[in-house]
């Protein structure tokens, strides 16, 4: 299908739902027209139209939080676009992961039928986006707080001993004291991972990616 054949609306313009193509997270909904949805297209990047300053923008190009297009879809009535996306960085200016964090309405039964339905890779991802929020509003008395506003210094401090008790639990043959280090590892990794601003889900891409290659 050519650009030109799908349906915009009177004033031009198309909502396109962003999501994450690794988490299937849904990121935002934006307006793109057809100018925007052409320029998405050449620079593989998300381009869209902004209806309260009726002019295009570059999502990330002032926050460097951009997003690295991998496919577009368009609905059965051609008239709504899913974008899928890598992003390296938040969607929302709020500094959230997603823009779309409150709920109006939740069932009181899980997704899935039951308790801990969730996979333990997606309580990671749950887990860096709490984190990116504690980096935003630095609650008094959070630790997350407390290693953000010390820095870099402070968090590669931590990573580096964690590594250490992770190394000596092993070496003891500890599977409890390896189970409690090593989480304590990953926790730190994380909050490393937020400082240097590097999703978590772009580590997941290079494992994904040296699993495809046989490594």
């Amino acid at each position: 299908m050519n650009v030109q054949d799908l349906k915009f609306d009177e004033k031009g313009l198309l909502p396109a739902i962003v999501q994450d193509m690794n988490t299937k997270e849904v990121l935002t909904l934006a307006y793109m027209n057809e100018e925007s949805l052409k320029r998405s297209m050449e620079t593989g990047e998300t381009w869209f139209f902004s209806r309260s300053r009726n002019e295009l923008w570059h999502k990330g190009e002032t926050s460097g939080n951009t997003q690295n297009i991998k496919e577009i879809k368009y609905d059965c009535d051609q008239d709504a676009l899913v974008v899928l996306v890598v992003p390296k960085g938040p969607a929302c200016h709020t500094g959230s992961v997603s823009c779309f964090t409150e709920s109006v309405y939740q069932s009181e039964e899980p997704a899935g039928g039951s308790a801990g339905s969730s996979s333990p890779a997606d309580f990671l991802l749950e887990l860096e986006e709490l984190i990116a929020e504690r980096e935003r509003l630095r609650p008094e008395g959070s630790y997350s707080t407390y290693l953000f506003e010390k820095g870099v210094d402070k968090i590669l401090k931590k990573v580096g001993e964690e590594s250490a008790e992770v190394i000596i639990a092993a070496k003891n043959r500890d599977a409890e004291e390896l189970k409690w280090e090593t989480a304590d590892l990953f926790y730190h990794v994380l909050i490393l991972l937020r400082e240097q601003n590097l999703p978590f889900t772009e580590v997941l891409n290079v494992l994904k990616q040296r699993h495809r290659d046989g490594k």
